[in-house]
């Protein structure tokens, strides 16, 4: 059997099926204004500054780049390592190795990865672009929407700044019903539902974060 098709490396098959989807779903969220990458921030636990926990956060970069992103390096390297294990393997002793065995030993070249890798995306990806705050503190700021039409049930994409001026960028619903948002809206944030932002318009033009 070829090194794709083999049992032996079917936990990286998976890795790499999974890299394609993630890959399909945040194309098809763009088309649709709604960001599988944001949603996947949002379930994740904020980091801290104290415990095991927001050490190991701290150690992968998570906060400083998307967490899809993150994702999608440890699939990387998870993968690619697991093949070449397995073909080295081949070539030494003539067979691949167990499946949980290449599985569990790929793991930390994964983690590896997202590792070096991520520190240079956290160099690329602007800083202004974290997420790292609590999104309880955006409640009450004025975001703009810059991609999509919200109404209620369909959201637009909107960016708003923080109190430390970093630029944050979210999905947005009219908290009233009947109302739309176009683009270049500006908004304010009032509550959130999930993953979503539920704001209003902006009751005063001039009050605008830059």
């Amino acid at each position: 059997m070829s090194l794709f098709t083999t049992p032996e490396n079917l936990p990286f098959g998976i890795a790499f099926a999974l890299i394609v989807g993630i890959a399909l779903l945040e194309g098809l969220g763009m088309m649709i204004s709604m960001s599988p990458s944001n949603w996947l921030d949002d379930w994740l636990p904020e980091a801290g500054h104290d415990g095991a926990l927001d050490r190991v956060l701290g150690w992968l970069h998570l906060g400083r780049v998307p967490a899809l992103v993150l994702l999608l390096l440890f699939l990387t390297g998870y993968a690619l390592f697991g093949y070449s294990l397995q073909m080295v393997s081949r070539g030494l002793v003539g067979h691949y190795l167990p499946a949980w065995i290449a599985g569990l030993v790929a793991v930390p070249a994964g983690l590896t990865t997202v590792r070096a890798l991520g520190a240079l995306v956290a160099h690329i990806v602007p800083r202004d672009e974290s997420s790292a705050v609590s999104a309880q503190t955006l409640l009450g700021r004025v975001a703009t929407v810059y991609a999509g039409h919200a109404r209620q049930g369909l959201a637009a994409q909107a960016r708003v700044r923080d109190e430390h001026g970093r630029v944050h960028h979210l999905l947005v619903e009219p908290d009233l019903a009947d109302e739309v948002f176009e683009e270049g809206s500006e908004l304010l944030l009032v509550r959130k539902n999930g993953a979503i932002y539920r704001a209003i318009r902006n009751p005063h033009p001039g009050l605008v974060e830059r």
